[in-house]
C-alpha cells in the first residue's frame, strides 16, 4: 500500500446513511441486514456525526437486563433518535489527503472510522478495516511474485 496516495483510492463510496431525527429501530435494521459498522449522520446533506455499532449496542445494552420486556425495548428504538447517541466530535479528511493521514489518525486516536468529506459534503469513509484489508492484498500479492 503506498501510504502516500490519496485516501480516495481506498475509501467506501455509495454510503447507507441515516438522519439526526431517524428512529433507532431504523438503525437496528441497518446494522442487522448490513455487513457495517458504521453509519454516517447526514442534515440537510451535510455530514452532521457518525454512529457506530458500538454506540448503538452500549444503548441498547445499557437498558437491558437479563429478563428484560421485549416490548419496552422496541418502543425505546422506534421513540430513540439517532442524534442521542451519535458522535460529533469526528476527526475528517479529505479525499486528496494521504492514506498515511488516516493511519495517523487511527493511531492516535480511538477512531475505527473516518469520514471523507469535501466542502462538508460527505464522499466516503475510510475503516481501519479497509486498512487492514488493502495490506492484506498487499501481502497476498508479493507472495505471489516471490
Amino acid at each position: 500500500m503506498n501510504l502516500l496516495a490519496p485516501v480516495s483510492t481506498i475509501m467506501t463510496e455509495n454510503l447507507i446513511t441515516v438522519g439526526p431525527e431517524d428512529n433507532l429501530k431504523k438503525v437496528q435494521e441497518i446494522f442487522e441486514t448490513k455487513n457495517i459498522h458504521h453509519i454516517p449522520v447526514i442534515d440537510k446533506g451535510q455530514l452532521t456525526g457518525i454512529l457506530s455499532k458500538s454506540d448503538y449496542l452500549f444503548y441498547r445494552r445499557g437498558f437491558v437486563s437479563d429478563n428484560y420486556d421485549n416490548d419496552l425495548d422496541q418502543l425505546r428504538l422506534k421513540t430513540g433518535k439517532v442524534k442521542e447517541i451519535m458522535t460529533t466530535g469526528l476527526a475528517k479528511l479529505e479525499p486528496n489527503d494521504r492514506i498515511q493521514a488516516a493511519v495517523e489518525i487511527f493511531k492516535e486516536n480511538l477512531f475505527h472510522a473516518i469520514p471523507i468529506v469535501n466542502d462538508g459534503y460527505l464522499k466516503g469513509i475510510v475503516t481501519t478495516l479497509d486498512i487492514i484489508n488493502h495490506l492484506s492484498k498487499d501481502i497476498s500479492n508479493a507472495e505471489q511474485i516471490s
